[in-house]
């Protein structure tokens, strides 16, 4: 079973906005409406994780302007720029049945027919079409599947990832 973590990765700070310390945060939410509605976001620093509070979030093209409170100018913020930012997994909301992927690193994966463990799930990133499971073979290799109904057929953060491949995805 994949480790819990309280707080997940949920963008980064990319740049300055303004003279009143706003910042222009890249999401990796599922929406900019769930980071947007944030109420406090995280940020790593030498000493850990510190905790800001969000004073004011609005979409801006494809990231979110943000204020935090106690930035309060540019050169605050400057000191933010190329961070990445967290949230507390309990203050995002999630539709039923939904699962962070940040739990779905690192579990077994299995063949839906016979239940053999074909690899485990190292990465998830995103494509035009549809989420790409990256799965490592216990051999090395890293087999890219879609992450849609026709081959997913089961995420469960205790027992693994069942799927049903099509023939050849996973022999040589």
């Amino acid at each position: 079973m994949a480790e819990i973590q309280k707080y997940l990765e949920c963008g980064k700070i990319i740049n300055t906005h303004g003279v009143r310390g706003n910042v222009k945060i890249e999401s990796w939410c599922d929406s900019l409406d769930v980071f947007c509605a944030l109420p406090c976001i995280y940020v790593e620093k030498k000493s850990g994780l510190v905790k800001y509070e969000i004073e004011s979030a609005s979409k801006h093209k494809n990231c979110a302007l943000v204020k935090l409170k106690g930035v309060d100018d540019m050169d605050t913020a400057m000191l933010l720029k190329n961070k990445t930012v967290y949230a507390d997994r309990e203050l995002i909301p999630v539709e039923e049945g939904a699962v962070f992927i940040a739990d779905m690193i690192g579990l077994d994966v299995f063949r839906s027919t016979n239940g053999e463990k074909l690899g485990v799930l190292v990465d998830i990133f995103e494509s035009v079409a549809s989420d790409i499971y990256v799965i490592k073979t216990d051999d090395g290799r890293e087999v890219m599947v879609p992450g849609v109904d026709e081959f997913i057929d089961e995420i469960d953060i205790d027992k693994g990832i069942t799927i049903s491949p099509i023939p050849g995805m996973f022999e040589d």
